[in-house]
């Protein structure tokens, strides 16, 4: 099935409400024929309430009261994210029956830009995974082959997305979390420098490490919906732009480094190459996401363990026996790597590298060839969550069918730089984006 939104940029959108071809309510109608019930890429479809709200933009249209460039499209938010008169069940049977009293402070940024908020999607259990098959109401699934992983956490949000049920779809992102389903499903996705986007309102993971992020079927619908969320200006991007590639030194598929690599060709023909330790980040990153999310679980874990999933319980267990000295060595140590790669990145503009080191694997799968799969899943995204700096996915190509995702770094302050790369990578391609399955 290849929903509705394919195809369809924000602009497109935004020029065919303008000009009176369509309507909020209209579009609305297309989102929810779209919905594909055996993608699982939605927990809970507000269809009254969604529609309320378009009627309200398109009152507003018709008034001449513009709210920007989000007004009047669909947008679906994932379900660690509260909003308004609509269960948060976080992929847990623990908040069963939890109905959000009030919207967090993204989806209210959401609503006064005059989005309608379609319905909550598929999150990993309490976002504590990059596989997004674990989780309640069951795994959200790959459009491009339903019985791969859609990656996680916010996969429901990428699969809603990539399927073309809505064009925009917030998540949030503490080690790779937007961009690794984005990745996965061949879209786009945006973790920003943290604390850009408010965080309350979202159910925590670990709080020095969470951010909210947007996915969307290219950069630019990327940069427009951040620039929204942070009443953000656009600025313009340099001529020329100093970039490298990231030596990371953490084990990659052959078949996906080569794809990422080859597409950078006609960009540039000479990508200089920078070692940076990557797993020295991974470990800081699951020294202190251990112990934060413990924190965040200790009380219930001890009360009623039966209601977690089992693979969940099995990671806080463990995480339950990180030492304590293991988080304060890796706070110490995140703002040593956060120097080394504030240094990197006053050397270049962008830093390059593939977003995820394979492509999608089955539902299920607990290892691969790379290791055990969360933290292999993570290992090229978490470090840009521990130096706190803005990350970008964007479809690279495809191995064996499946999709390849390029990673943009850039520095805080200067997302404009970041989009643009991304963006002229992305047209340097000499194609149109694909959302949809092939």
């Amino acid at each position: 099935m290849k929903g509705f939104f394919i195809g369809r940029t924000l602009a497109d959108l935004g020029d065919d409400l303008r000009a009176g071809r369509t309507s909020a309510a209209a579009l609305l109608e297309r989102a929810l024929e779209s919905i594909d019930p055996g993608l699982n890429a939605f927990v809970t479809v507000d269809a009254e309430g969604a529609a309320q709200a378009a009627r309200r933009a398109d009152e507003e249209l018709a008034a001449g009261a513009d709210r920007g460039p989000l007004h009047g499209v669909p947008v679906a938010v994932k379900d660690i994210i509260n909003v308004a008169g609509l269960p948060t069940g976080m992929g847990s049977a623990l908040f069963d029956g939890y109905v959000a009293p009030g919207d967090a402070a993204c989806v209210r940024l959401l609503r006064e830009a005059g989005a309608v908020i379609v319905g909550k999607t598929t999150t990993h259990e309490f976002a504590y995974g990059a596989s997004g098959d674990v989780s309640v109401t069951g795994p959200s699934r790959n459009p491009h082959d339903p019985a791969r992983i859609s990656g996680g956490s916010s996969g429901g949000s990428a699969v809603a997305v990539a399927a073309g049920m809505v064009p925009l779809a917030l998540g949030t992102d503490t080690g790779g979390s937007v961009r690794i389903p984005a990745a996965l499903c061949g879209i786009a996705g945006f973790k920003p420098a943290f604390g850009a986007i408010p965080i309350d309102g979202v159910f925590p993971l670990a709080e020095s490490l969470d951010h909210v992020g947007v996915l969307a079927a290219t950069p630019a619908d990327c940069r427009t919906a951040y620039r929204v969320l942070t009443s953000s200006a656009d600025r313009p991007a340099p001529d020329e732009m100093r970039m490298a590639w990231v030596d990371g030194m953490a084990p990659v598929d052959a078949e996906v480094e080569q794809v990422v690599r080859a597409a950078f060709t006609d960009l540039l023909a000479d990508l200089p190459a920078e070692r940076l330790d990557l797993p020295v980040a991974r470990r800081i990153f699951a020294a202190i996401q251990d112990c934060e999310t413990y924190d965040v679980h200790a009380d219930q874990v001890e009360r009623v363990p039966d209601k977690y999933q089992p693979a969940t319980l099995d990671r806080l267990e463990r995480a339950r026996r990180t030492p304590g000295w293991r988080y304060v060595r890796g706070l110490r140590e995140r703002d040593a790597f956060g120097r080394t790669v504030a240094r990197l990145l006053d050397r270049y503009d962008v830093l390059v590298l593939p977003t995820v080191p394979f492509t999608a694997p089955p539902i299920g799968w607990r290892d691969s060839a790379l290791g055990p799969m969360q933290p292999a899943l993570v290992s090229l995204t978490c470090p840009w969550n521990v130096a706190r700096v803005p990350a970008l996915s964007v479809p690279a190509g495809f191995v064996g069918g499946l999709p390849v995702g390029a990673q943009f770094i850039g520095r805080a302050g200067a997302e404009h730089v970041l989009f643009a790369a991304a963006e002229r990578f992305q047209a340097s391609r000499g194609r149109p984006p694909r959302t949809g399955p092939r």
